[in-house]
This record gives structure tokens, sequence and C-alpha cells, in this order.
């Protein structure tokens, strides 16, 4: 179930409400409509709705709560105001009649100290018609989206055909985001770009924002700042510039101070970053060093810390004198993460977690005081060793992370499965849908750049070319990896053939990228060491004895007889036995040259051959032998019939068919 504090579609800005004509609201107080956001409709007649608000709504009222005592001279307005806007209401509607005839001036000088937008609804509109107005501005908002992620998906798809795949995917990125894109190699240098170019100072942090991402990322130089970036669950030190020193002019900074009573020790969330003197967030004030915050508490005597899960307000909302935690809802902690499509910088992608946890819903949660370790600095939550279950914090980095500097929103992205490469991009702002899209290109991107790493596409491209002019297999063999190999044979469960895309599928699944898809069976070439144990959902498999590439062609036919065996028996997986027979005892040519003497009436006749090997191999079953070869029973018996008939013998006879099925083994 998703959190109700986080609502599914994107919300409405106040400015395009104003502008429905049939609505006919008029913003009468309170700051400009500009840059409010609303999430949802509210409608209460409660004198204090604070308990009933999550945050970011537009709040409706027709007065009836209004005392007829309440009058210019009282505090009841101010309170009443100062409740929504301590709840995080977006903004207040005021309905004309018929309670009140006008909006009475004290509440419109309420909203105007307290800078909630006020607005008066007139007698012929409802409350219901502005909540409809809402959600169907939120449906069009949501449907826009929804259409610019797809098209970018297919242009990305497109670009990424192209004969220059990586420029034209990072083109496409950096002209549907509006910005740059740049892909960093493993070493950290920028491979390709494309877009618009920004700054020294943006361009260097998207750089170290990088080195966040990269798995196995070198240590940062002494005296670097750690640097924790609290959006999009990505949580890591930031390295200096490289080749950077620690300053001489002043003393370093102790390696592992300790931490502020009621504090978590080594949280990134309140401290402040050493690099070039600025907070860790540019987007909103740093908290005092030594603010105590507590978990699931009030940071401050007569405080009750709310986060806003629309507004962005991450900290406490001061409450009214002697006032308690509202007790409809747990109170979250002081430094909750903020949440997707708030206001001010809201975070995308993380969720308020349940009381006393940690903000980073992609990773363990960390203790609520881990213990620093020797020469860790304090705020380097990312690149410390945690005690907890023994996982080494400085292997583990996070596969997103943002940021901004310089009015810019950044975001890093790894690629692959630990190569190293890494997606960085750069926007003026971070639109409805830039995280989808730029997602979609790292797919696109991991792809890519993981043949490149890996050199595996062209190897695989130059075995062929070496086969197709004349190469033994066993001499081009190792261009595809270590052997020895097993074959395996699948047919998909259910009629027809396999496409493309489902051999492809079950390729990726078994590890390997050698895949025919030809006929009614998919046939796969596996390393030994990845031979599969089990077969993916939907298939059935049969798999050949390990062999050198010399024997490729035998293994073929074993992995193509135990897939019959396997489909007739309704196993989903079996293999080759490859004990020793009394049939090696023959020398292969002389077997080859008795099998063809023998077999020549039928061998001219494919259909007959194969229906005879799989009758013989399930042991004259005429009802699985249909099945494994997917005919009819009347079918399978008529060419057992036709194989008597040419071969000019009793079938019934055991002894003949242990000749004829050692025969059918050497053709």
């Amino acid at each position: 179930m998703p959190d109700p504090a986080v609502p599914p579609t994107p919300p409405v800005g106040l400015p395009a409400l104003l502008a429905r004509e049939d609505l006919a609201l008029r913003q009468i107080a309170g700051p400009s409509a500009e840059g409010v956001a609303v999430h949802w409709v509210h409608t209460s007649e409660m004198a204090d709705p604070y308990p009933y608000l999550l945050g970011g709504e537009l709040l409706l009222t027709a007065g009836v709560h209004i005392p007829e005592a309440a009058g210019s001279g009282t505090a009841y307005f101010d309170d009443y105001v100062s409740r929504i806007v301590a709840a995080g209401g977006a903004a207040l509607g005021f309905g004309v009649a018929p309670v009140h005839d006008t909006v009475p001036e004290a509440l419109v000088a309420a909203c105007a100290s307290h800078g909630l937008p006020l607005l008066e609804v007139p007698p012929q509109t409802t409350f219901s018609g502005v909540a409809r107005a809402v959600w169907q501005l939120m449906a069009q908002a949501r449907l826009a989206e929804l259409r610019r992620v797809t098209e970018a998906q297919q242009s990305l798809a497109a670009a990424a055909s192209r004969p220059d795949p990586v420029p034209s995917v990072l083109r496409q990125l950096a002209q549907r985001l509006g910005g740059w894109a740049v892909l960093y190699g493993p070493e950290g240098a920028e491979i390709a770009g494309a877009g618009r170019e920004p700054g020294e100072e943006p361009r260097g942090a998207l750089a170290r924002l990088a080195g966040v991402v990269r798995p196995e990322r070198p240590t940062p130089p002494t005296g670097a700042a750690p640097r924790t970036n609290s959006r999009a669950g990505a949580t890591g030190t930031r390295s200096a510039e490289p080749g950077a020193t620690a300053r001489q002019d002043r003393p370093t900074p102790p390696a592992n101070p300790a931490p502020q009573p009621g504090s978590r020790a080594g949280a990134a969330a309140g401290a402040r970053s050493a690099e070039h003197g600025t907070a860790a967030w540019p987007d909103r004030p740093t908290p005092p060093a030594n603010a105590a915050r507590q978990t699931g508490s009030a940071a401050r005597v007569g405080a009750t810390p709310q986060t806003s899960s629309r507004a962005g307000a991450t900290g406490t909302r001061p409450t009214e004198p002697g006032a308690t935690a509202r007790p409809d809802r747990p109170t979250p902690p002081a430094n909750a993460a903020r949440q997707t499509g708030s206001r001010a910088g809201a975070a995308a992608g993380t969720r308020p977690t349940e009381p006393g946890t940690a903000a980073w819903p992609d990773r363990p949660t960390p203790p609520a005081n881990p213990a620093p370790q020797p020469g860790s600095r304090a705020g380097a939550a990312a690149g410390a060793r945690s005690a907890e279950h023994g996982v080494d914090r400085s292997r583990v980095a996070p596969t997103s992370a943002t940021d901004s500097t310089g009015g810019l929103h950044l975001a890093a992205y790894s690629l692959g499965a630990g190569h190293g490469f890494v997606l960085g991009v750069a926007t003026p702002q971070r639109a409805q849908g830039d995280h989808t899209v730029a997602s979609v290109a790292a797919v696109l991107l991991s792809l890519l750049t993981g043949e490149q790493q890996s050199g595996t596409g062209a190897a695989r491209s130059s075995a062929l070319v070496r086969l197709l002019l004349g190469a033994p297999p066993e001499e081009v063999a190792s261009l595809l990896g270590d052997g020895p190999w097993v074959v395996v044979h699948a047919r998909p469960d259910g009629e027809g053939a396999p496409d493309p895309v489902a051999a492809s599928a079950l390729g990726a699944a078994l590890g390997s990228a050698l895949v025919d898809p030809a006929g009614d069976a998919v046939r796969v070439l596996v390393p030994a060491d990845r031979a599969p144990a089990a077969p993916p959902p939907g298939w059935t498999l049969g798999v050949s004895a390990a062999v050198a590439p010399h024997d490729w062609p035998a293994a073929d036919t074993q992995a193509a007889r135990a897939l019959a065996r396997a489909r007739a028996t309704r196993a989903p997986l079996l293999r080759h036995n490859a004990r020793p027979a009394l049939a090696d005892l023959v020398p292969p040519g002389e077997a080859a040259a008795h099998a063809r003497a023998l077999l020549v009436a039928v061998t001219a006749h494919p259909a007959l051959t194969e229906t005879l090997r799989t009758w013989l191999s399930l042991h004259g079953s005429w009802d699985r032998t249909a099945v494994a070869l997917s005919v009819h029973r009347n079918t399978v018996r008529q060419r057992i019939a036709r194989c008597a008939t040419l071969l000019e013998t009793d079938l019934d006879d055991p002894d003949v068919r242990m000749e004829l099925w050692f025969a059918l083994r050497h053709i």
C-alpha cells in the first residue's frame, strides 16, 4: 500500500486553479500564487483543523466555525490561520454565502500576516466543484507526464540503435531534459557529453557526485570534506578535486569528533560541509551544529516537530504554547527526509519512514547511534564502516545521487554491474518525470557500456568471422570464455515456437549471449561453471555433458535428446547421462560406418529418423513420443510402421531395438 501522505498524481499550481473561469476564484490576501502547489482539497468547519490536515491542502470553509463574538479585535482569526500554516496548508478558500456575505476583514489581515494565500469562493461555485477542478487538473498533469515519458523512452531507444549509440543517447537525453548529459568512465574521465555545458563549479560538483555512486571508488584525498546527499536515496561522501591535498593553513578537524547529546553520530543530515564553507543543502538554511535532533520527540519544549510531506518543510513546526504532540498520528523525527513533489527543493523519491527509523529506503537502516570508526569523519555516513550486521559501508555505493549547485540540479546514475561507468545529468530545473527519463537512458547506456567494458560483443563477432572463414571451433573458443562448455536445448511451455525476444531473455537468464533461436528449440552455449541448476519459469531444458569445443556437435545431440526425454516425461530439466557404455568400446569410425549402412533406408527421411530415435528413447511409448514430437499418436504409429517396412525388421524385438539405438547415436 502506498503511503497516503504521498499522492500518486502531480500537484496543481495555484495559478492554474485561479485561471479556471468556471470557478471564478479570486485571491484577496497572502503572497503571490506563483510557486504554490495544491496536492488535494479538504473542506472543514472545525475551529482547529490542524489535526486533520496532512499538508499541501487547499482548505475550504464557509465560516460556520467563526463565533459571533469573534471580531477584528480578537485573536481568533490569528490563531486559526496560524494553525493552518503550522499544518502545512497550501491555501485557504472562504466561501461567501450562506453564512457570511463577505470575507471577514480580520481573516484577510491574518492571512496577510502569516503569508497564507486566501481565496474568495463566490456563491455560485460549490466546494465540490473546486475539488473536481483540482482532480481534473491533476489528471491532465499526470497524462502529460506519462506522454512525455513515453515519447522520451521511444526516442532514447531509437537513439540507442544508431551507429553511434552512446553519443546519440546522450544527445537525446540532454534534449529531453533541457540540460547537459555526460558519461564518465571507470576512472572518472568524461568519455562523452551532450547539451548545454555548465560552468566549472557545477561541472566539478557533478564529477564529484559521480564518485559517490561509482563502485569501488578510491578513498578521497586527505582533507577532502565529506558531503552527504540526502535526496533520492543517495547518501555518500563527495570526494575532493583530483590531486587535491589537505590545506596546510588551518588545522585538520579531528578524525572522530564527539557526537552531540541526542544526535546521531555520523548523521549527514545536519552536518555543515567544509567544501567552500557552504552548507550541504543550498536550498535551505543549515541548522546549528549542536542542535539536538531527537528521534520521535520534540526538539524544543513546547514545539511539536512536524514534517510536511508536501510543503518541503523539514524540521520542527512551532505550535501554540503548551500545545502537545498530535494524538491522531505519530510524530516523525525532526530530521525526516523531504518528500516527493514538495515545494522549496523537496527531494524526489524518498518517503518518511516510521518513527525512530532512518530515511534511506534503498539500503539497510543504520543504527540510531552508530559508533564512528577510527579514521572516519563525523557526518560521513556513507563512507564509514557500519558495525550493523557486519556491513562494510565503504564498499557499498548507492545507484543514484542528486545535488544542487549554481542554480542547477545535478544527478548521477551508476551504470552496469560494477563496470564503473556513471551517467551525469545537470538541468536548470527538475520536472516531473525527469528521473524516469534519466533512468531509461541509464539502462540503455548500461547495456552499451557493458559491451564496451567487457569486450564480449567484439569477441563474439571475431569468433563468428573466424568460424566462417574456416577456423576450427577450438581455435576461437578462447575468445568466448573459458571452457569447458555445455549445450542447452530449451522449449517454451505451451504451443508455438519461441520468438527471438524470448530467446534473448532465456540467454540472459542462463548468463550467456550465445543464443540460437532458430527452429522449434532454442540452443544456448553456456560455460560449464554456469550450467543451469533449474530452468527459468516457462521453459523445459535439456542439458548436455560438459565438453571441450571440438565436441560441441556431439553435445548438441546430447542436449536435443535430453530435451526430448524431458518433454516426454514432463520433467522441467534433464541432463545427459555421461557414464561409460558398451558402445564406447567400438571405434567411432567403425560405429559410424555401421550406422550409415544399417539406417540408409530411413536416413533419407529426417522425420522418420527423428521419430524412430524419439520412440526408441521412450521405450516405444506412442503417447510420450507424440508429446515429444508435437504430433498425433496415429502419426507416430504410421511413421514407426514405415520404418519397420523400410528396415525390413521387427521393431518389437529388443535386440533389434538395441542395435538401432546404437546406430542412431552415431548419425
